[in-house]
């Protein structure tokens, strides 16, 4: 089991920025991933960026430019700060760890969550 701590969220004016931090704990040793998602009432939850072991890092289109992603999966944290935030930006944020099996697959864990929420 991996356990996740989120922190960082709150509400911001439009054009202002966060950032939210993610530790992870507990079986951490094959952790791959690290990740951030969001989820807003009647919506999948969507990637927002991750980072994994190289480091390597993906973004999704809608946050790229906007929103960075850093950390060490080694370390067994990440950050995601958010800049030039928007409205629509208002969701619940998750961190998610991947951690890869002795078979070869992943198992996710994720967060509890923390809020966000932007104001115009």
């Amino acid at each position: 089991q991996v356990q996740l701590v989120e922190s960082g969220g709150g509400l911001v004016q439009a054009g202002g920025s966060l950032r939210l931090s993610c530790a992870a704990s507990g079986n951490t040793l094959n952790l791959h991933t690290l990740g951030w998602y969001r989820q807003t009432p009647g919506n999948l939850r969507e990637l927002l960026a991750d980072i994994s072991k190289g480091p390597t890092t993906r973004y999704a289109d809608s946050v790229k430019g906007r929103f960075t992603i850093s950390g060490d999966v080694a370390r067994n944290i990440v950050y995601l700060q958010m800049d030039d935030l928007k409205p629509e930006d208002t969701a619940v944020y998750y961190c998610k760890a991947a951690v890869i099996t002795s078979s070869l697959l992943f198992l996710d864990f994720w967060g509890q969550g923390t809020q966000v929420t932007v104001s115009s």
